[in-house]
């Protein structure tokens, strides 16, 4: 079984970070997606930004699998995923 750390190792090595600032450019010039992961009880206390959408984080899996039941198209989208 791997550990944390090692899990945390090879995610790093697999996505890019940006600041808040870069990831709105890049949603508004490359055409990004912003992904907002937060539960719904955030959205409700804190708001949404304009243009994301809504995975919450315990269903994100399911939704990005085309082969789950809980598929949604969005993610089979050529285009950059920005998660948040």
């Amino acid at each position: 079984m791997k550990s944390v750390q090692q899990m945390i190792t090879e995610a790093a090595a697999e996505i890019t970070g940006h600041t808040p600032t870069e990831s709105w450019r890049r949603a508004q010039e490359e055409n990004a997606l912003l992904v907002d992961i937060r539960d719904v009880g955030e959205l409700q206390r804190s708001g949404v930004v304009e243009g994301s959408h809504h995975a919450p984080r315990g269903m994100l899996e399911f939704l990005v699998d085309p082969e789950s039941p809980f598929h949604k198209p969005v993610f089979a989208e050529d285009r950059e995923f920005i998660f948040y």
